[in-house]
Parts: C-alpha cells; sequence; structure tokens
C-alpha cells in the first residue's frame, strides 16, 4: 500500500511533513515544500513537467517520473 498520506517525514530530506506533502515531479519521491521548492529550480524540471504532461494526455495517470539525476 501507498505511505504517500501516512508518511511522517520526506522521502528526500527526511524533514518533516507537518507543514505539507507534495509527490516529486522527477519520480514517486513524497516530499516536503522546501524541497519541492529546490526541485523546481532545477534545470530539468521543465522537462520532467512536459514529460509528465505528455504521459497524462495519452492516458497515463500513473506516471513514474523521468528520474531524478544528479546535476
Amino acid at each position: 500500500m501507498d505511505d504517500f498520506f501516512t508518511r511522517k517525514t520526506c522521502t528526500r530530506c527526511g524533514g518533516s511533513l507537518e507543514a505539507g506533502r507534495i509527490m516529486s515531479m522527477f519520480n514517486t519521491d513524497c516530499i516536503c515544500i522546501k524541497c519541492k521548492e529546490e526541485e523546481t529550480r532545477r534545470p530539468d524540471y521543465k522537462e520532467a513537467q512536459e514529460a509528465e504532461r505528455a504521459a497524462i494526455a495519452q492516458g497515463n495517470r500513473n506516471f513514474e517520473g523521468i528520474g531524478l539525476k544528479s546535476l
């Protein structure tokens, strides 16, 4: 079972999810708002957004992302 709504800590940084949670644009990590803000500044963020939009347009509502590559 998916633990997205029951997790207490961010998959990426280990910080608290009390202030909010969101799924990463790059993979299925459950991340905190701070990590999401950092993620949006990555140079490949637009690529990840476009890939997700294309997957959804094709009916894939379980897109796992393009993967989080090291910068």
